[in-house]
Formats: structure tokens, C-alpha cells, sequence
């Protein structure tokens, strides 16, 4: 029986890459005295790595840098700084559909939680910020794991938390890296593509949507029982 839904957060929940971790990430370069700019196209091709620090240092590393990691490090804490600062004053909202779905799953008795691989200094305010404190019952971040998506660390580690066996909950993504990491958990995933994501290949997905519209409670615990196809189920109740 089907009992939690976790969640990603970047691209899933909030489109957050392309207006904000991107402009972001292209502030702390010029802080630093960087001619780098990450535009539109550039940031989708860099998505494939996650995490932004690790996605900095590969950039970095690639260019011949003599101290990526250094530089990596610096350079994620000046545009933690201010992603935080457009998360709280920013034109940032949840994509279209998500709060119906939250409170039809929690009118349905489902627990909610959050798996991303981003840093708990910008995640929390902004899950505050879109839906309020205690939103979710469980909050798993990149500080909270040593390997990030696609290694099922923090899947895991929010099934443990809940005391939850994997048959018992569904996870919601939008990539590749997220999906490959929920079923290597064990996890169905439900995948809700973004203008980032869309056309990528899903192997293994129980559903890959296009939106978050006529996805409900019925929908998602449809899709977790199906057998791992491409295909679009009917996900309204």
C-alpha cells in the first residue's frame, strides 16, 4: 500500500534552474573576477551533473583550473548567498499544479516528503517560503548524504526516516538522474518533465508527464503499482 510521496525539489516542485540557480551561479562568477557565463542552453547541458558544487568544479576542472575544488567551494558559497536572497525576494513560486496535488495527497492520508541533492541553506527557506513550515514530514539534502542523485543515498535515507519500506512510496522527479536514483532505491517514479528535461530518455519510469495537471492521489498510487513503462497512465482520480 502506498503510504508516502517524496519529492524533488529543483525543476519538480519549483522551476528553479533557469532564473534562478543559473543567474545565481553567473553573479558569483563575476564576483570573482570570472568572464564565465552560464547561458540558458550552457546551464541545461551542465544539469547533467548534480549538485552545484560539483557541477562548478567539473566546469572548472574541464577549463584546466589549478584548483577547481578550491575555487568550486568559494564560488557555491557567494551564489548560495544569492539564490537565498532571490528565494526570499525573488519572483519564485511552485510550479502550476503542485500545491492542488500536496493537499489532495494529504486529504488522501499521504505523508509528503522532500529528497533533492541541493544544500539545506537554500532549501529550507525556499519550501518555506512556497508552502509553508512543516510542509513535509521529512526534508533529506545533499548535507545530508556523501553520495548525491544518481547514488540512492538520500532516498534511502528519507525511507529511514519514515520507517518506510520502499514498496510503500512513490517518488516524484524530473530527471534522469533523479529517477535512476529513486529506482535505484528501489522506488517507482512518477516524472514530471520541465522545459529542461523534456524529450530526455526515462528508462524505468512508472509515468513520464508533462505537467503536474489531473495528477492526484488515485493517479500516484496508479502509477507506483504499474509496471515501469514510458507510457502515460491515466493519473486523474
Amino acid at each position: 500500500m502506498l503510504t508516502a510521496v517524496l519529492f524533488d525539489v529543483d525543476g519538480t516542485l519549483a522551476d528553479t534552474e533557469r532564473d534562478g540557480h543559473r543567474p545565481a551561479f553567473n553573479r558569483a562568477f563575476a564576483e570573482h573576477g570570472l568572464a564565465d557565463r552560464w547561458d540558458v542552453e550552457d546551464y541545461g547541458r551542465l544539469l547533467s551533473v548534480t549538485g552545484g558544487q560539483r557541477r562548478i568544479e567539473r566546469f572548472l576542472a574541464e577549463r584546466g583550473h589549478p584548483d577547481p575544488a578550491g575555487l568550486a567551494r568559494a564560488l557555491h558559497r557567494a551564489k548560495t548567498e544569492h539564490f537565498v536572497e532571490w528565494v526570499r525576494s525573488g519572483p519564485v513560486r511552485c510550479r502550476p499544479g503542485v500545491d492542488v496535488l500536496l493537499a489532495d495527497l494529504r486529504a488522501a492520508g499521504l505523508r509528503l516528503g522532500v529528497v533533492t541533492t541541493g544544500r539545506r541553506a537554500w532549501v529550507a527557506p525556499l519550501l518555506d517560503r512556497l508552502f509553508g513550515p512543516a510542509a513535509f514530514e521529512t526534508v533529506v539534502t545533499g548535507d545530508d548524504v556523501e553520495r548525491l542523485k544518481p547514488a540512492p543515498d538520500a532516498y534511502l535515507l528519507a525511507l529511514r526516516r519514515l520507517g518506510l519500506d520502499a514498496a510503500a512510496a512513490v517518488a516524484v522527479e524530473d530527471s534522469p538522474p533523479g529517477l535512476a536514483a529513486a529506482r535505484a532505491a528501489g522506488l517507482p517514479g512518477v516524472v514530471v518533465t520541465n522545459g529542461y528535461t523534456a524529450g530526455a530518455g526515462f528508462p524505468g519510469a512508472a509515468a513520464v508527464l508533462e505537467s503536474f495537471d489531473g495528477l492526484d492521489a488515485a493517479g500516484l498510487r496508479r502509477a507506483a503499482h504499474a509496471p515501469a513503462t514510458r507510457a502515460r497512465p491515466d493519473m486523474r482520480g
